[in-house]
Order: structure tokens, then C-alpha cells, then sequence
């Protein structure tokens, strides 16, 4: 799928709790983009010289959604952006999930879900509809809920114990006793080698996508970088998504 510079309006800007936005963008040149995929966005008015990745949270050809957490100056600026304000996006970038589940478990944590919705659409549209371990930090907003609901059987685990399961996602006893023929995983690292390992575990298959920085997005700069299994490749153009095989975890 050919990168493009989309120039795109917001739409809406939804509180989503936690310090989490959904932002929903528009354009004519926007194309349909695929679960794993992310944008490189031009942030105004805050200041800083590059673009920020940003995961995809839903898309379909002329709109874009993004899952946005104000977690520094740059995202400070997303979170609150305005609706009808111009952003300059590039995408689609880099590899995303494979869609060849039939007993998906989907597994995110706090920001790290945003790929997994359009996942869980995308494998709903194919009949299909997979589980998903949902972590928070505290009790998720209603919004989240019913997005995600829509599209999966939803677990949802809390650091706080303040909704569903307390502790982490691998609390879940969907990971204890993993049935699945794919494992599909976002969030923070040690959460997802530790779910990797659990998939290893049950031998089943499973991708992760990984989060490590990146400036550029083109595989230019060399500040994502992974070792891997056949050498070192860089996040933006070979991944986000790596099946765990090809990692040295």
C-alpha cells in the first residue's frame, strides 16, 4: 500500500478516559489502512521538530481514527486538538497483523489496544469474532467498553482491581489455559514477552506489535531498530508487527 502525505481534517475529538482521545480525521485521498498499520502526524503548535507515530484505531477509505494518550507535549496537543483543525498525516506505514484466525485472542494494554480495534472489525467483517484481554491502569471508560464489545468478547483487567480482573493481563485465565490458534498482542513490553511466552508455551502461534521509537517512520533515521533472528530491521518498515519466531525474546 502506497505511503501517501495526507492532508486531513478532525472531525471529532472524544474523550475516551484515562487521558485517552479518540481522534476521527477526514479526507478524500484517505485511503482504507490495515489492523497494525500507524501514521507519522505533524503536531501544530507544539513546538517540535518531528512527526508522531501513531497507531491506527479504525480506518476506512476517506477517515482515519486514532487513539491518542497525552503522555508529553506533542500528544499534549493531539488530545486536545480541535475539531475542524488541518493535520498533516503520513501513511499508511509499515506491517500489520495477519488476519488467518479463526479463535483469535487478542491481548492490549492502555494505549496499546488502539491497533486492536480495527483488528477485532476487521475479523468480525470475516465472521469471526475473536476474545480480547483488555488491561487498564484503572476502570476504562463506558466509550471504550462499547467499542471494543462491539467487535469481541471482552475480558477487561485492571492494575487498580477497579473493574473486572485485578492485576495485569496475564491474570486472565484466558492466558492461563490459552485456546487459540492465534495470539495477537500490543502494549508494553515486558507485558508482551511475558504473553509471548505463555503463547510459546501452548504452542500457539502468535505477533506482537512492537513500540520502540521512531522518528521518521521511512527506516531512514535507524532509531527503531530490533534485533532479530536474521539480523537487525527497523520497526517502521519491517514491523510494528513481528511474529514472536522472529525475535530473540
Amino acid at each position: 500500500m502506497r505511503k501517501q502525505i495526507l492532508t486531513l481534517t478532525v472531525e471529532s475529538n472524544t474523550d475516551a478516559g484515562d487521558g485517552m482521545s479518540v481522534l476521527t480525521l477526514s479526507g478524500p485521498d484517505c485511503p482504507a489502512m490495515l489492523p497494525g498499520q500507524f501514521v507519522e502526524v505533524e503536531v501544530p503548535g507544539a513546538g517540535v521538530l518531528l512527526r508522531r507515530p501513531i497507531s491506527v484505531f479504525d480506518s476506512d477509505t476517506g477517515r482515519l481514527s486514532l487513539l491518542v494518550r497525552a503522555a508529553g507535549r506533542a500528544t499534549d496537543v493531539l488530545a486536545h486538538i480541535q475539531p475542524g483543525t488541518a493535520l498533516s498525516v503520513v501513511g499508511p506505514l509499515g506491517r500489520g497483523f495477519a488476519m488467518d484466525g479463526r479463535r483469535p485472542l487478542l491481548v492490549g494494554g492502555g494505549v496499546g489496544l488502539a491497533p486492536l480495534y480495527l483488528l477485532a472489525r476487521r475479523y468480525s467483517a470475516q465472521g469471526v469474532r475473536p476474545r480480547l484481554i483488555a488491561g487498564f491502569r484503572t476502570a476504562p471508560s463506558q466509550l471504550l467498553k462499547d467499542l471494543y464489545a462491539r467487535y469481541a468478547e471482552v475480558t477487561v483487567c485492571t492494575d487498580d482491581g477497579s473493574e473486572g480482573i485485578r492485576g495485569n493481563v496475564c491474570a486472565a485465565p484466558a492466558l492461563q489455559h490459552i485456546d487459540a490458534d492465534m495470539v495477537q498482542v500490543c502494549g508494553p513490553l515486558p507485558m508482551m514477552k511475558a504473553v509471548a511466552g505463555a503463547a510459546r508455551t501452548a504452542a500457539v502461534p502468535c505477533q506482537v506489535s512492537l513500540e520502540n521509537k521512531m522518528a521518521c517512520g521511512l527506516g531512514a533515521c535507524l532509531c527503531c531498530v530490533e534485533n532479530t533472528t536474521t539480523g537487525n530491521r527497523c520497526v517502521c518498515t519491517d514491523g510494528p508487527v513481528f511474529n514472536i519466531n522472529e525475535l530473540t525474546w
